[in-house]
Parts: C-alpha cells; sequence; structure tokens
C-alpha cells in the first residue's frame, strides 16, 4: 500500500522517502535522525490494528522534529477507528479507502472538506467527509516502488516458500465475501490487468532478483478467466519463479489448479475455518465441507502443496465443535495445519458483535496477533481454547 502511494507520488513529481520502521528494527533514535535529514511536509502511516500503538508513538516523534509535517493514517485499522487515532493530536487525519489519490489532494494543499473519504479534526470535532468513490481503475497506478526499500529486510513466513529472495504482491483490491472475522468482507472486488501484473513480475525478477511470490488477495481465484489469463502469460515468459496463493474453497477446479501449477504455483492457502457446519454458518462462510474435500484433493493432484488456516474460539464455539475442526483437518490431510485463535478486529462483524454486547476483555491492540483469547463466552473458557489449542 504505502510503495503504491510513493510510486504514485513520484510520478506527479513529488519527493518520497520510505522507512519501514518494523522491519528496519529502527529505533526512536533512528527515527528522528531521518525526520532530520528529510524533513517531510507530509508523512503517510500504515496502521494495522496490532502496530496501533508504536503507530501512535511515531506521530508523536514526528511532530516533534517536524512540528509543520501534515500526519496522515490510512489502513484498515484507522479506516475501522479513525476517532481513536484523532484523538492523539499527532495525527492530522485518516484516510478511508484507497490511498493513493486522496494522498495526493493532501499534498497538494486541498482543503480537508473536500477531500472525500477524509476524517479530521475541525474546532475541536470530528468530522467524516463522504465516502471516497471505489477506484475501479487499478491500472493506472504504476508498479510499487521498490527502489525506496532494502529488500533484505523482508523474509517469507515459515512454510510458504520454496526461493529467496521473496516478495508479497496484490492482484486484486477487495473481496465478495461475507466472512464475520474479516474487514475485507463485502468491500468492492476489483482487479489489476493480468498481462500488466506479469510485466511487473519480469520486472522484480529482472531488477531485483526475486524468486519466489506470495498473493495476499483474499482470494486469488475468484476472478476464473483474470486467474487462467495471468497464468497462461506467466507460464509463457519461463521467469522460474515459484508462488504461493490464496484460495476458497468453491473458487478453484481443475482447469485453474493446472494453469496455477504450470505457472509456477507450488502451494495454496485454504481458508477452511472450521469443520463444524453450525460454526460455517455462524461465521457466514458457509462452503460445504465436501467442496474442501475436493478443493485438497484438486490441488494435491496437481502437485501443490495445502497451507489449511483454521480458526478456533469462533462465537458460540465448544469443545465438540472444536474437536469438529481438528477431525476435519485430519481427514483434508492438508500439508501444513495453520491454527489461530479467532480475534475480533475492529472494522469486523465480529468485532461490532462483541463490542456492543460487552463481550471484550482486552482493549490493548497489540495483543491483537490472533494468539489470544479477546472474546469472551459463557460456554467456552479461555483456558478452554488455550488447552485445545496446545
Amino acid at each position: 500500500g504505502i510503495l503504491s502511494i510513493a510510486s504514485y507520488a513520484e510520478l506527479l513529481g513529488y519527493s518520497v522517502h520510505v522507512m519501514d520502521v518494523h522491519a528496519e528494527r529502527a529505533d526512536d533514535q533512528q527515527l528522528r535522525e531521518r525526520l532530520r535529514c528529510h524533513r517531510p511536509r507530509f508523512v503517510g502511516m500504515t496502521v494495522l490494528t496490532n502496530m496501533c500503538i508504536p503507530a501512535h508513538k511515531i506521530a508523536r516523534i514526528c511532530k516533534e522534529e517536524v512540528p509543520d509535517c501534515v500526519v496522515v493514517a490510512g489502513g484498515v485499522h484507522a479506516e475501522a477507528l479513525p476517532e481513536s487515532l484523532l484523538r492523539n493530536s499527532a495525527f492530522d487525519c485518516v484516510v478511508k479507502g484507497d490511498g493513493e489519490n486522496a494522498m495526493i489532494e493532501i499534498m497538494r494543499g486541498d482543503p480537508f472538506p473536500s477531500i472525500l473519504g477524509l476524517s479530521y479534526v475541525d474546532d475541536g470535532r470530528i468530522r467524516h467527509n463522504s465516502p471516497r468513490p471505489v477506484e475501479m481503475d487499478l491500472d493506472q497506478f504504476p508498479f510499487p516502488a521498490y527502489h525506496l526499500v532494502d529488500f533484505s529486510n523482508y523474509f517469507p513466513a515459515v512454510g510458504t516458500y520454496r526461493n529467496f529472495p521473496a516478495i508479497n504482491m496484490l492482484m486484486t483490491r477487495g473481496c465478495p465475501g461475507t466472512c464475520t472475522f474479516c474487514n475485507s468482507a463485502r468491500t468492492t472486488l476489483r482487479t489489476r490487468d493480468p498481462q500488466l501484473m506479469v510485466e511487473q513480475i519480469k520486472l522484480l525478477r529482472r531488477k531485483y532478483g526475486i524468486r519466489q511470490i506470495t498473493f495476499y488477495d483474499d482470494t486469488f481465484t475468484v476472478l476464473k478467466k483474470v486467474c487462467l489469463e495471468f497464468c497462461e502469460c506467466l507460464a509463457a515468459e519461463n521467469l522460474g519463479i515459484t508462488w504461493v496463493a490464496y484460495v476458497r474453497g468453491d473458487c478453484f477446479n481443475d482447469e485453474m489448479a493446472a494453469a496455477m501449477k504450470k505457472a509456477g504455483c507450488h502451494q495454496v492457502l485454504i481458508g477452511v475455518e472450521t469443520g463444524s457446519p453450525m460454526i460455517s454458518e455462524r461465521i457466514r462462510k458457509p462452503i460445504d465441507r465436501e467442496r474442501y474435500r475436493r478443493t485438497v484433493e484438486i490441488a494435491h493432484k496437481h502437485g501443490m502443496e495445502v497451507r489449511g488456516s483454521f480458526i478456533l474460539g469462533n462465537m458460540d464455539e465448544t469443545w465438540e465443535t472444536m474437536e469438529e475442526t481438528l477431525d476435519f483437518a485430519i481427514e483434508l490431510d492438508v500439508d501444513i495445519f495453520q491454527p489461530t485463535i479467532s480475534t475480533p478486529y475492529p472494522g469486523t462483524a465480529l468485532y461490532k458483535e462483541a463490542h456492543e454486547k460487552g463481550w471484550l476483555l482486552d482493549a490493548d491492540w497489540s495483543d491483537y496477533g490472533q494468539s489470544k483469547v479477546l472474546v469472551r463466552q459463557s460456554q467456552l473458557t479461555a483456558e478452554d481454547i488455550y488447552r485445545f489449542e496446545r
């Protein structure tokens, strides 16, 4: 996200610097030195939930070193809880929705009230402008500004790669799913031109030596025609790239699997989530178990590993439904079993329900990392969930 905004800003004549505080393992002093060196007029920051606390600190440091800079927050947490961020006076505004054009409007000095999708403080009150229309033409934006980061700072997750160096990519934005635990639910689905994506991969391979890609699209295969065209174009280039992607049990078939394997895909991640039909309805992902069985069979038939993702401690979960999930994972014979604990991220239907009913156990955002029980339930204790996970 940051690199896409950066490249668009560069295209329009702005000078841009990128600092990844986490990847660079930078301390306060290193951040201050970078700010003193560049004296930015604008600082854009992406905020995920479990990065929210350091984001507040970083914003304050920006204002201490460059008092007249404009600090802009974006990202899923900022979009879900703009009021929470704006209570920190170091944040000037929050961008909701796509950030490329909004950031340009901010940098060229458009008045805050005229910028769609913006939240900001005006005379002590938080104002929310009308939503920004969803940008359907993603091809208008240039390739991300890869030249602004050091690739040696980044490593893929264990079990997700065959080669180095590696990078993550997005071909689509949005997801038509309705899952209660995901803040991409019911967001408008858009895609980039598959041929342009292959050109981007060629750049990464030839200029930066990239040999492995993880596609972070919520559902890489939801647009069948786009998926098949991408695979055909990538296979024709013979770049020696290996890659992985996320698929849904109801958006995968033999034709797709064959095309993906031919183009270098060696692993698919399937969000199975649960083995309980009751829980699958509760989390609004009612995919029939037979579809998951067939999806795993197809992937294995075409020589691709399956990483199965499962959630423990969903709303209304019991010890018995968690046993159903474990039994189903064993039956599916996934290659990598990836369990997580249900996490009520702001912006999700799960968070809304837990917050409204007073069931949230913890408001420390640094705990929102899919490993801690954060929702109180009468039929299942946190200790039960931890014991089952172990």
